[in-house]
C-alpha cells in the first residue's frame, strides 16, 4: 500500500475513494486515511454514509446496506479514521460507529475488536517496524481519549499467522492489545455511581467504567440461565425491553454524557447504539471463570466485545460487585501490582483477558488490561461514490 492513498476518478467521472476493508477480532469495517478525507466534518459524514450504505438522511428501518460495505449489525458497521502521530510507531484512531438503518453516526466510543486491524494497516503503511520477533505501535483513540499498545508477532521479518479465536474460523495474525490506564474511559471513575453495587428498579447491578461504561446484572435475576443463545435472547421482546430499561437507568445513574458534554437523557440512552453496554453474568460451565451474555446494547453480541470483556474482568477483581459473586474462586489481590487472568465464557467460546491491578486498602487500582485477537486485511482498493454531492466531489477533487 502506498504511503499516501490517492483519489481516482473513473472514465465516467465518478470519484473513487481509497479504502481498506478489514477484520479485527469478530468485527469488520473500513480503515480510512485521515489525509484522504475532506476537512469539513459534514462532508466526512456524507462520505461515510456512501461508503457503508446507510441512509444519507433520517432513518430507513430494515435497510440491508446493499449499496455499501457495511453489513447489518453494529459489529460490521465500523469505520476507523487513522493518521500517523508524531514520533516513532504512534498513530491516532477515531471510530465512526454506524447503524444500518440510521444516518446518525456515533463518534463517542472505541471498538476493541476492530482496533486489532489497525497495526496491520500501520505495518503496511510503514508506521510499524518489526524488531526481532515483534513489532509494537501506540494507538491513541480520540473518541475515548485512551491509549493502547498493539503488538504483532514476526519470524525472520515475516508476519506470523498463529492465532485462533472464538467466533472466527481459521488461523490469522495475532494481535496483543494492551489498554493502559483504562479506568474511567467515559466517566473518569471506576464506579461512576460511587459504589460497587447499585439497585436498579429492584435488580442488583454493578455500574463500572473500564475501557467502556457497562451495567452488569445477574442472569438469574432476569429469569435467564445465562446459557441462552444470542438469537434466543433477541427473540424475547419482554426480556429485551426489561434489559433496555436497566441499561437506561444505569446510564442515568452513571451520568453519561453526549459528545458536546451535556448529560444524556433517558431517550438518548434508549436510542443509543454504543453506551452504556450491558451484560448479564452467570457461573462458568466450561472451565472459565465466569459466563456472560453481552449486549451492544440494542442487540445480543454473537461473542463478546473485547473492551466489554476487559471491563467485566475488572469487575471480577473488584470486591462487592455482582460479577465477583459468580466466581467459583475469587482472585487474591495484594498491595503489589500483579497480573491476573480472567477467562470469560461467551457464546463463541472463551475470551482470555489479563488485568494488571492491586489493592490500596479496599480500593482496586487498575494499571492496564490486555486481550489477544486475530486480524486480517480483507480488501484494499477504491470504492466509487455514485451519488456524492457536488460539495463532496469538489472537496475530494481538491485533495
Amino acid at each position: 500500500m502506498s504511503d499516501l492513498p490517492e483519489h481516482r476518478s473513473s472514465p465516467a467521472g465518478i470519484p473513487q475513494f481509497p479504502v481498506c476493508h478489514a477484520r479485527g477480532g469478530t468485527s469488520t469495517g473500513l480503515i480510512l486515511a485521515r489525509e484522504a478525507l475532506p476537512e469539513d466534518e459534514a462532508l466526512v459524514e456524507e462520505l461515510l454514509r456512501h461508503l457503508m450504505g446507510v441512509p444519507l438522511q433520517g432513518e430507513w428501518p430494515g435497510n440491508s446496506q446493499i449499496t455499501g460495505l457495511g453489513r447489518g449489525g453494529p459489529t460490521s458497521n465500523k469505520v476507523f479514521i487513522v493518521e500517523r502521530r508524531p514520533g516513532e510507531s504512534r498513530m491516532i484512531s477515531t471510530l465512526a460507529q454506524m447503524a444500518a438503518g440510521k444516518s446518525a453516526i456515533d463518534w463517542s466510543v472505541n471498538c476493541g475488536n476492530m482496533s486489532a486491524a489497525l497495526p496491520l494497516y500501520a505495518w503496511q503503511r510503514g508506521w510499524l517496524t518489526p524488531e526481532g520477533d515483534s513489532g509494537q505501535i501506540e494507538i491513541y483513540n480520540s473518541n475515548t481519549r485512551t491509549t493502547l499498545y498493539a503488538r504483532l508477532g514476526f519470524a525472520h521479518g515475516q508476519l506470523l499467522s498463529d492465532t485462533r479465536i472464538p467466533g472466527v474460523n481459521g488461523v490469522f495474525p495475532g494481535v496483543d492489545l494492551f489498554l493502559q490506564d483504562p479506568v474511567g474511559a467515559k466517566t473518569g471513575a471506576l464506579f461512576p455511581t460511587g459504589q460497587a453495587q447499585d439497585v436498579l428498579d429492584g435488580i442488583a447491578a454493578t455500574c463500572i467504567d473500564v475501557a467502556v461504561p457497562m451495567v452488569i446484572v445477574l442472569a438469574a435475576d432476569l429469569g435467564k440461565s445465562g446459557e441462552e443463545t444470542p438469537a434466543q435472547l433477541d427473540a424475547d421482546p419482554q426480556f429485551k425491553a426489561r434489559l433496555l430499561e436497566l441499561m437506561v437507568l444505569g446510564g442515568l445513574r452513571m451520568g453519561l454524557r453526549r459528545r458536546d458534554g451535556s448529560l444524556m437523557s433517558a431517550d438518548d440512552l434508549r436510542r443509543s447504539e454504543t453506551i452504556p453496554k450491558i451484560c448479564m453474568v452467570s457461573p462458568a460451565r466450561e472451565g472459565g471463570d465466569i459466563a456472560t451474555r453481552y449486549f451492544t446494547p440494542q442487540n445480543a453480541h454473537p461473542s463478546l466485545a473485547v473492551s466489554g470483556g476487559c471491563c467485566l474482568a475488572a469487575a471480577c477483581l473488584a470486591p462487592g460487585t455482582v460479577a465477583q459473586r459468580m466466581l467459583a474462586e475469587v482472585p487474591r489481590l495484594g498491595a503489589t501490582l500483579g497480573e491476573h487472568r480472567v477467562a470469560i465464557e461467551n457464546p463463541a467460546g472463551v475470551l482470555q483477558t489479563l488485568v494488571k491491578a492491586r489493592l490500596e486498602g479496599a480500593q482496586l487500582l487498575i494499571e492496564g488490561a490486555a486481550y489477544r485477537r486475530s486480524a486480517q486485511i480483507l480488501l484494499q482498493g477504491h470504492t466509487p461514490l455514485y451519488n456524492a454531492s457536488p460539495e463532496l466531489i469538489a472537496a475530494l477533487g481538491s485533495l
